[in-house]
Parts: structure tokens; C-alpha cells; sequence
């Protein structure tokens, strides 16, 4: 019998080792966490892709730990919190277990126990492994942490037991960096812990050093500053930690450098005593040191927690967060360890702030309305973003907000993220759905100014009223209205795409747009050229966009001047000819060209200035102040007779204006020998000037409202480089207008 007994207690024994073992294992990879942890975790993945996570299995059934963590005075909320946030149990409701704190609701400590509620990445920091780390910690990185309080970028100063003052001669980044080096706790936590403990302030009574009874004496970290009714009770215990350890042994006071009668003392020794208390048994995390889950230490579980206030985590870790963001240390590698219980619920509990009474239950098929939208952890933008969603995605919410103004629902991804989205976003799914959509038209090629309607049916029957959407892939060919008609602006081709807003069918179309050929344009109606001269005329086919520009070239009299296909005219011999473009769309839509074929005329009977530009038939580069007649008359050097006529054929006088289409005529007893074309840049109606008139008119042209004749578009084309004009043409001659830019002709 003994020897059954003696097997029993091994067994028991063995047992009571494999669940100790247990409730300290930790394995690596987001895999190795409980399903309802995981998409929290891909998702910072996705933005930091250099995190790494550890999931403790504590192996503690949730509900006990609750429990544990709920007994009265262990969780702490400032007294002026809301109900939700409070034990509002009678005989404890509002009981300063320490001055201006109450405990905590049940619900308090759920919320902020459950890891899950903190799976973002602002909140994250409060599982961050605390060891220091020569690859992060740095004095810019404290620094940021410390901005916005009285020790940012500040040298040490305090008084001694006698009121004296020290200054030294290096700054509070400097100390903590040291403290965290000496104690091996990261020294980022060390500074988010004197900020969260003490304040911004370098007067705060644990750091003033002129507490009565405590002069010269420094508590940074406010360690065994433990709850007290009596005023300023919890000070004057953690300053009397300062002086003596609380009665503490001489090696332990040693240890952590007791008393701590310096800042710089402190400082490190209160960095020891978090390390080797906390840090360096276990209690690695924020986490940890307020809720003592991991049973490392061998028992006593529950018992060693660094704080009372049940938040102190979520705020630490905040503050932790914009130190790392302010750095830029965001993408450096970390790991989080993470704590898991059994038996924990499906859902994690809301924050208390969450007033349920503004919901109701549900559970029905949502989707999204807009593109970017974010899911948070709460229903305000005041939540932290878990994630964002685009335009379509279905999820099932689980709550309908009810609430004044803004409204919010509390949703599931399919992803099995948790959140909250804003309802101006989300649409019920309907009972059924769309699930084909048929697109029909009687041609798909649509003449230009034309209007159309698309023929649309929907499957099933039942559905063919819900809505769907159009959108054209190219608006400047076609466009495409909320019922499908069509409408053709200019040629090419687009897809119609007909989609369903309440989910992703769709389907599409092609359409194209034919532009006819309406008339054909020559730069020239009649040129003279002499025997020998080569010449190229240029055809343009209106409107500019059609569908078919291509045409061909003929000469009526082969013996007087041929023509190539390209335009380029060859005059032979003396006599008249017609130049004739037809268009190889429509025969009947045609141009002519007179060309007048003369004597040749020798290089020493005309001369013209170098100022003058002379490109075969036309001359340009005419200064835009000196467009007049008998200015250019003086540029040229000739016996025979001049004459300038306008675009109209107005013979001009000495003192008329030179405009766009004028022409040079060179003659010899009453006969044209050579008519020369005048361009001015920036002057699109002839009339010599460059004013918002030629604006007008180009603008005109390129909306397509007014065509222009050839040699005015030539001169539009203030850049030169033989295209037609555009908006960026408009924008110089505006410029010239104004006087910024002088049009160089």
C-alpha cells in the first residue's frame, strides 16, 4: 500500500512540474497564437514587418484570473471616472482606497486584462520585451520620449539633505540611458516610466526633494509608494523607500543603491530595482508588472504588481508608442510577448466608456460603402485604427449603433477582426443579391455627338432594382450617365464597366466612337512658285479627331507641277495648275490649291534682312513691336514691285499692321512672281496684335467650339514644334499678355 502511495505522490509530483512548466511556455510566430488573436497580429505584421511576437500560455483559466485581479483595493480608477469603470458594489462604491482612487468594476479589469483589446499599434507597447537593447536605445531616442516635459533637453539639478543645490552637468537623458545600461532594462521604459509615474513636472513631491521629513531624498519610479488613505500617504511611503529601503537589508540597500539622496542614484538604483524585481523574473512587460500572470517566479500569483491603476499599461503604452514614432524607430526589430489564457471568451470585453444601452444586438450581413474606411477599437475617432477596409468588403455586424449624431456599429471582418465602423459606411447586404449582369447594345460603334442607351438586365429577376453603377474607363471619349446612356465626345474607344453596389459582379463593354470626316482644310488656297521650286503644302482633315484622316494628293496638269503624296509640290514649267486632296473616307469632301508656276527669279533680285525668318513661302521671326508695313518693306532689298495684302486680300498701307496670313507679294509689271506667308506668333485672327481676343479664339478651337484656319493654328503653336495647339500654347500667350513671358517669333 505504501509503495502505491509513494508512485501517487511522484505522479502528482510530475504532474504539479508539467504544469508549472507549462504555465511559463512560450513559443515564437504568429501560428503559435489562439485563432482569435491571429488577424490582430497579421495586420501589424503587414505595416512593421519586423516585429516578432511570443505568445505566454499562462496556462491560468480566464475567469480565475478575473477574479483574482478583482479583489477590492488590487485595481485602481481615478474617483471621477464613470460608474461603468467602478465597483459599484454597496459598502465599497467610491471608497478611497488611496486619495482621489477607487477600485476598479470587473469589467475595468476584463477590458484591460484582455491582450486582445490591445492588439494595434499604438496600444501593442505595453507587451514590448523591457531588456535593454544596444540596437534601439540611444540619448535622441529618450529625448523624444521626454518632450513635452520639464526634462527634455534639461541638465540635473537637486538639493541635498541641508537644501543645498547640485547642479550637474549632464541631462536627464543622459541618466537614464546609464540606469538602463547598469540595470539592463530598456531605458525607453525607464523614461515612460517617470513620465507616467511623476508627471512632466520637476516639481512633482517624489522628485522635488523638499518633501518635510524627506528633504534631499528622490523616488523617480514611486517604488513602495503603495496605497495610503493618510494625505500625500503613498509619497511619503515611497520616499521613505527612498531613505531606507523600508527597513531592508544592507545588501539589498546596497543593491539598489539606497538611499537614494541623488537623482542620478535614483534614477539607476530604482532601474535595478525594476529589473531585478520585475523585469528579470518574468514580469518582462507593462503588462506583466501590473497583472502577475506568469507563474516564472514559481507561485504567488497576483501578488507581485508594480501599480494599482488598472489603465497604467494601456497610457504607458501610448506613451511608449509616440516616443518610438518621434524617433522613427517604428521598423526597428521587437518583440512582443503576449499573454493567453484558457477558456477566455469568444469576444473580448468592451471598454467600459461604451455605453451599451446605445446598441442594439444584431446579426446581419453588412458591407462597405467607401474606400479607406477604418475600423477602430471604440466607437469615435478618438479609437486607435486595427485596420482599414476598401470600397465592397463584407462583414457581419454584431451591434447597430442607436447613438445621437454620430452613429457607429460594432462589426466582424472576415478576417475575424473586431471593430468598430462609422454606419455612413456600411449597407445591409440584401436578401438576394445580383448575380449576373447581361450588357446589350444594338452597335458598339457610336458616331461622335451621338447618345445611346445601354440595354441592361439583371439575374436574378428579383434583383433588377437594386442598384448598380457606370463608369467609363475614358470620360473624353465617352461618358456614361446613372442609367446608362451613352454619350460619344471624341473618337477612340472605352470601357463601360456596370457594376453592383452590394457586391463585386459586374461586367463590361467596349465602345467606340466614329468621327466622319467633314471637310478638308490646305494651309495654302493659292500659291505662286517659280520653275524649279519645291514646295509642301499641308491638308487637314476635319474635324482633327476623326476616325479616318488619311487622303490623297492630284495634280490637274502633271506638265505645269506634280505632287508627291507627302505634299511636296515640284513646279515644272510655266503655267497654272489645280492641287486637289480628296478624302479617302468620302470622295466628295475635297480641297484645291491654286499654284501658279512663273519665271524663275534670279538670287540677286530680292534680299532679305537676316532678322527676317524665310522657311521656303513664309517668313516669320517679324519683331511683334515693328509689324509694320513699310518697317518690313525696309527689310527687304529689291527692284521689283512690293506689295502686302492682308488675310482678307486687302492691300495694306505703310503705316497698316502686319498680322498672321498676310501675304508678301513680289511683282513684275502688274504679275505675281512670288507670294510669301506671314506668321506672328500668338496672333490667332491676322490682325497683328497678341491680345485676350486671341485667347478667346484659341481656347475656342481647342474646346473644340470654333475651328481655326491652318495658318492661324500654325501660329498658335507657340512652342514650334509642328503640333497642333494646346492648353500649354494658351498658358504662353497669356503670359505674353500679362508681360511675363514675350513670345520670341
Amino acid at each position: 500500500m505504501k509503495k502505491y502511495i509513494f508512485i501517487i505522490i511522484c505522479v502528482l509530483g510530475s504532474l504539479l512540474l508539467y504544469l508549472q512548466v507549462k504555465a511559463s511556455t512560450k513559443t515564437q510566430g504568429i501560428e503559435s497564437f489562439p485563432d482569435s488573436y491571429q488577424p490582430y497580429l497579421r495586420e501589424l505584421v503587414e505595416k512593421h514587418p519586423n516585429w516578432k511576437f511570443t505568445a505566454m500560455y499562462t496556462n491560468l483559466d480566464w475567469n480565475y484570473a478575473v477574479n483574482q485581479e478583482s479583489i477590492f483595493g488590487k485595481n485602481l480608477v481615478p474617483k471621477n471616472y464613470g460608474d461603468s469603470w467602478k465597483n459599484t458594489t454597496p459598502g465599497q462604491y467610491n471608497v478611497e482606497v488611496d486619495a482621489g482612487w477607487v477600485d476598479s468594476s470587473k469589467q475595468a479589469v476584463e477590458f484591460c486584462m484582455d491582450p486582445r483589446n490591445f492588439l494595434n499599434e499604438v496600444r501593442l507597447f505595453q507587451f514590448e520585451g523591457l531588456s535593454f537593447d544596444t540596437n534601439t536605445n540611444n540619448l535622441e531616442g529618450i529625448e523624444k520620449i521626454l518632450y513635452g516635459t520639464e526634462f527634455y533637453n534639461t541638465k540635473v539639478s537637486y538639493f541635498d539633505s541641508s537644501g543645498n543645490t547640485i547642479n550637474m552637468n549632464e541631462k536627464y537623458s543622459n541618466l537614464i540611458l546609464k540606469g538602463g545600461q547598469i540595470s539592463k532594462v530598456s531605458p525607453y521604459h525607464l523614461a515612460s516610466r517617470i513620465k507616467q509615474e511623476v508627471g512632466p513636472f520637476l516639481s512633482h513631491s517624489s522628485i522635488s526633494g523638499k518633501v518635510a521629513g524627506f528633504e534631499g531624498l528622490y523616488n523617480f519610479y514611486n517604488i513602495g509608494a503603495t496605497s495610503s488613505a493618510e494625505p500625500m500617504g503613498a509619497i511619503k511611503k515611497g520616499l521613505q523607500y527612498a531613505r531606507d529601503g523600508k527597513g531592508a537589508s544592507q545588501n539589498i540597500k546596497d543593491k539598489y543603491l539606497i538611499p537614494w539622496n541623488t537623482k542620478e542614484k535614483a534614477i539607476t538604483g530604482g532601474g535595478i530595482f525594476i529589473g531585478s524585481s520585475y523585469i528579470n523574473v518574468g514580469q518582462n512587460t507593462i503588462y506583466l508588472q501590473k497583472f502577475d500572470v506568469n507563474d516564472d517566479r514559481s507561485g504567488n500569483l497576483f501578488s507581485h504588481q508594480y501599480m494599482t491603476n488598472v489603465l497604467a499599461p494601456y497610457s504607458e503604452a501610448k506613451s511608449i508608442y509616440n516616443g518610438y514614432k518621434n524617433s522613427g524607430l517604428l521598423e526597428l526589430p521587437m518583440t512582443f510577448i503576449i499573454p493567453v489564457y484558457n477558456n477566455m471568451p469568444s469576444l473580448a470585453v468592451d471598454n467600459p466608456n461604451i455605453n451599451k444601452n446605445e446598441f442594439v444586438q444584431d446579426n446581419t450581413k453588412v458591407y462597405c460603402t467607401g474606400n479607406n474606411v477604418n475600423i477602430r477599437t471604440g466607437p469615435s475617432t478618438s479609437y486607435e485604427i486595427i485596420t482599414t477596409i476598401s470600397n465592397q468588403y463584407k462583414m457581419t455586424r454584431i451591434l447597430k449603433g442607436k447613438q445621437n449624431g454620430e452613429r457607429w456599429d460594432k462589426v466582424i471582418l472576415d478576417n475575424e477582426i473586431v471593430g468598430y465602423i462609422y454606419q455612413t459606411y456600411v449597407t445591409e447586404v440584401p436578401a438576394i443579391e445580383i448575380q449576373k449582369i447581361d450588357i446589350s447594345i444594338d452597335n458598339t460603334t457610336i458616331e461622335k455627338g451621338e447618345t445611346k442607351q445601354l440595354k441592361i438586365e439583371i439575374q436574378p429577376k428579383e434583383a433588377e432594382n437594386h442598384k448598380i453603377e457606370f463608369t467609363s474607363s475614358n470620360p473624353n471619349i465617352v461618358t456614361v450617365d446613372e442609367k446608362g446612356n451613352l454619350k460619344a465626345i471624341h473618337s477612340g474607344s472605352s470601357i463601360i464597366t456596370v457594376k453592383a453596389t452590394e457586391n463585386n459582379v459586374q461586367n463590361q463593354i467596349e465602345i467606340h466612337v466614329h468621327s466622319k470626316v467633314t471637310g478638308i482644310t490646305l494651309d495654302q488656297d493659292k500659291i505662286y512658285m517659280q520653275v524649279g521650286d519645291v514646295f509642301q503644302i499641308n491638308a487637314y482633315i476635319e474635324p482633327e479627331d476623326a476616325s479616318e484622316p488619311s487622303f490623297v494628293y492630284e495634280s490637274s496638269n502633271m506638265q505645269i507641277a506634280e505632287i508627291q503624296q507627302k505634299g511636296v509640290i515640284t513646279a515644272k514649267q510655266i503655267g497654272e495648275t489645280d492641287i486637289i486632296t480628296v478624302s479617302k473616307e468620302n470622295p466628295n469632301i475635297r480641297a484645291i490649291c491654286k499654284v501658279f508656276v512663273v519665271r524663275k527669279m534670279e538670287d540677286t533680285e530680292i534680299h532679305f534682312d537676316s532678322s527676317l525668318t524665310v522657311n521656303s513661302l513664309e517668313i516669320s521671326g517679324i519683331d511683334y513691336d515693328e509689324n509694320i508695313v513699310a518697317n518690313i518693306k525696309d527689310k527687304i532689298t529689291t527692284d521689283l514691285e512690293i506689295e502686302i495684302v492682308n488675310y482678307e486680300k486687302q492691300i495694306l498701307q505703310d503705316t497698316d499692321k502686319i498680322g498672321t496670313g498676310s501675304k508678301i507679294r513680289i511683282k513684275e509689271d502688274e504679275k505675281i512672281l512670288r507670294e510669301y506667308q506671314i506668321i506672328i506668333y500668338g496672333d490667332a485672327n491676322g490682325d497683328g496684335k497678341i491680345n485676350s481676343i486671341d485667347l478667346l479664339i484659341l481656347q475656342r478651337h481647342i474646346l473644340e467650339i470654333e475651328t481655326i484656319e491652318p495658318i492661324f493654328k500654325k501660329a498658335c503653336n507657340i512652342n514650334k514644334n509642328g503640333k497642333k495647339p494646346t492648353s500649354v500654347d494658351l498658358l504662353l500667350i497669356q503670359r505674353h499678355i500679362l508681360g511675363f513671358q514675350i513670345i520670341e517669333q
